[in-house]
């Protein structure tokens, strides 16, 4: 299984030996792990990652995670390093409310 720190760092453009921006990553990876709590997604009690340790399944064991991979990298590419563009900011905003439909959707089927 994939580790949540490493495959949103690629996302982000960030290779995994570069550790440089770690603790920050990690902090917005945790915040957006508490609107997916907030939104019935995950365990009941949260969770949070500390290090590249952490996996995909360690926060839901069964089921399919690219949309949690696209939704995390959206919401932390917005916090870590928003896009100069207004255009482009407004087109992620959209992306990820769409998003948190559909997880929320999910979350009470």
């Amino acid at each position: 299984m994939e580790s949540i720190l490493t495959s949103i760092k690629l996302l982000l453009g960030i290779t995994e030996e570069y550790t440089h921006y770690d603790q920050q990553i990690i902090m917005h990876i945790n915040s957006v792990f508490q609107v997916l709590r907030r939104l019935g997604v995950g365990p009941a009690e949260g969770f949070k990652i500390t290090n590249a340790s952490e996996k995909w399944s360690d926060f839901i064991p069964e089921g399919n995670y690219e949309d949690l991979k696209t939704y995390m990298h959206l919401k932390v590419q917005l916090i870590f390093n928003p896009p100069d563009s207004s255009a482009h900011m407004e087109s992620m905003k959209q992306l990820i409310n769409e998003f948190e439909f559909q997880l929320n959707l999910r979350a009470d089927n």
